[in-house]
């Protein structure tokens, strides 16, 4: 068996680390358009999804520029301000002070020409960041529709909320109490009282992450509260 030279190995594991690394750095330059493409596709699926309507990988884009008309940013204060609602990073945007915030809006017109707005949603659950996007009809009150996901949730429990059924219960909820007092909407162990249009029922064995979505919904939508306002119908 030939030995080697202690300079003979570190060279040679040089060498290969680099290559190694060469290799890697290349194969991710290489997929990274199409990374890039999937995470705009999956944007869009959840963007239509949260106005009802049904996309795959194969029609989202087609759907996405037939049913979503218009986009734009706001600030806090619910003026627009430059620029494109697509690429902003929510993440991003909760790291700055709300008066320094962009956020996105997008503005779907459904077959019986209902315009929507749809606005995205970042927060806490019990395991890691959730998140979602939630539409409104035109009097900007009234919930549409909404989509929510999740990085890390217990399957069964708090990863229940990408359930039709969970998502279900927002439909036709309300976020304001009057023309102006915002109150979002609660989530209620035990469930939410017959009627109450402003709470829906915690997902059982998972108050936690129930209360990581009202959480993120008082704190995502109290942003939009002014836009929400001044664009009443």
């Amino acid at each position: 068996m030939k030995n080697f030279s202690n300079r003979y190995i570190y060279t040679f594991s040089v060498i290969m680390v680099v290559l190694v690394a060469l290799l890697l750095s290349f194969a991710a330059q290489l997929l990274k358009p199409f990374q890039d493409k999937n995470i705009e596709v999956e944007k869009k699926q959840n963007i239509l999804a949260s106005i009802r309507i049904t996309s795959t990988v194969a029609d989202a884009v087609q759907l996405y520029d037939k049913y979503i008309v218009d986009s734009y940013v706001v600030n806090n204060k619910g003026e627009k301000v430059e620029g494109v609602a697509f690429k902003v990073d929510v993440k991003a945007e909760q790291g700055k002070p709300a008066d320094k915030r962009v956020l996105p809006v997008f503005v779907g017109k459904l077959d019986n020409g209902t315009l929507t707005t749809v606005v995205p949603l970042r927060g806490k659950g019990l395991w890691g960041p959730i998140w979602g996007y939630i539409s409104f009809e035109p009097d900007m009150n009234t919930i549409y529709g909404a989509v929510f996901d999740h990085q890390g949730e217990t399957p069964g429990l708090g990863a229940e909320i990408t359930t039709d059924w969970y998502k279900e219960m927002y439909r036709e909820k309300k976020i304001f109490s009057d023309s102006v007092t915002f109150c979002s909407v609660t989530t209620y162990k035990g469930g939410a009282k017959k009627g109450d249009v402003h709470g829906v029922d915690a997902i059982s064995g998972s108050t936690i992450t129930s209360k990581g979505v009202e959480a993120m919904l008082q704190d995502c939508l109290e942003q939009y509260k002014q836009f929400f306002i001044t664009n009443k119908k």
